[in-house]
C-alpha cells in the first residue's frame, strides 16, 4: 500500500496547497497537463519497449469490448439504487453525473452549462461542483484501492472502477497491479467510455 498512500498524501497536499493560497497561477494548471503527457509518453516507453507488447495485442478478444458495456451499465445500475437515498438531487442529475465514469473535466463543465438555463446558474454550478469531486474520488478510489481491488475482486474490477481513466491516469497503476497483459485492454476500455461520455452526458442532463 506504500505506492497508494504515496498518491493520497500527493493529493492531500495538493488540496491544502490549493485551500491555503486560493487561486493558483495559470503555470501550475498547464503544467499538471504536460505531467500527464509525460506519465502517458512514459508508459507508452515501458509498453513499447516490452517484447511481449505483440503478444498483449494479440491477447484482444472480441468480448473486451463488453467491458466498457459492463462498466457503464454497473454505474448506472447502482446510481438507480443509491440516487433515491440522496436529498437534494434528482435521479436525473445523479445519473448524469455518474455517467462520466470519472471523466471529471467534462463533466463539471457540461453539466452546469446545459442545466443552467432550466435550474438557474447557482444550482447549476453547484452539481458542476458534485460532478467534479464524485468522478474524482471514482478516480481516486482506483489508485488508491488497486491493491485491494485486484486483490478481492481481480484485473477486470480495478479496470472497470478506473472508469474512462484506465487509458491515462490510471493505466500506469493497472499495469502494476494487474500486469502488462491487461494494458491493452485497459487502453480500449477507457478509450471507449471517452468516446462515450459526451453523448450520455448530453442525453441524461437533457432528460
Amino acid at each position: 500500500m506504500k505506492g497508494s498512500l504515496t498518491v493520497l498524501l500527493c493529493f492531500a497536499a495538493g488540496l491544502i496547497g490549493g485551500i491555503l493560497y486560493g487561486n493558483c497561477p495559470v503555470w501550475v494548471g498547464e503544467s499538471s497537463v504536460w505531467l500527464l503527457y509525460l506519465l502517458m509518453f512514459l508508459v507508452g516507453i515501458g509498453v513499447g519497449a516490452d517484447p511481449r507488447l505483440k503478444e498483449m495485442l494479440r491477447s484482444l478478444r472480441p468480448r473486451d469490448l463488453l467491458y466498457p458495456v459492463a462498466t457503464i451499465a454497473g454505474t448506472l445500475a447502482l446510481t438507480l439504487i443509491v440516487a433515491p437515498l440522496i436529498p437534494g438531487i434528482n435521479i436525473g442529475d445523479s445519473l448524469a453525473i455518474n455517467s462520466a465514469c470519472g471523466y471529471y473535466s467534462l463533466s463539471s463543465i457540461v453539466i452546469p452549462q446545459m442545466k443552467s438555463a432550466e435550474i438557474g446558474a447557482a444550482a447549476a454550478a453547484e452539481l458542476g461542483a458534485v460532478a467534479l469531486l464524485a468522478n474524482v474520488l471514482r478516480e481516486l478510489i482506483a489508485l488508491v484501492g488497486a491493491p485491494f481491488i485486484v486483490r478481492r475482486f481481480g484485473p477486470r474490477a480495478e479496470i472497470s472502477a478506473a472508469g474512462v481513466t484506465s487509458v491515462d491516469v490510471c493505466l500506469p497503476v493497472i499495469r502494476r497491479w494487474c500486469g502488462d497483459r491487461y494494458v491493452a485492454a485497459a487502453m480500449l476500455h477507457g478509450t471507449l467510455i471517452d468516446l462515450s461520455v459526451p453523448w450520455m452526458l448530453a442525453a441524461l442532463t437533457q432528460s
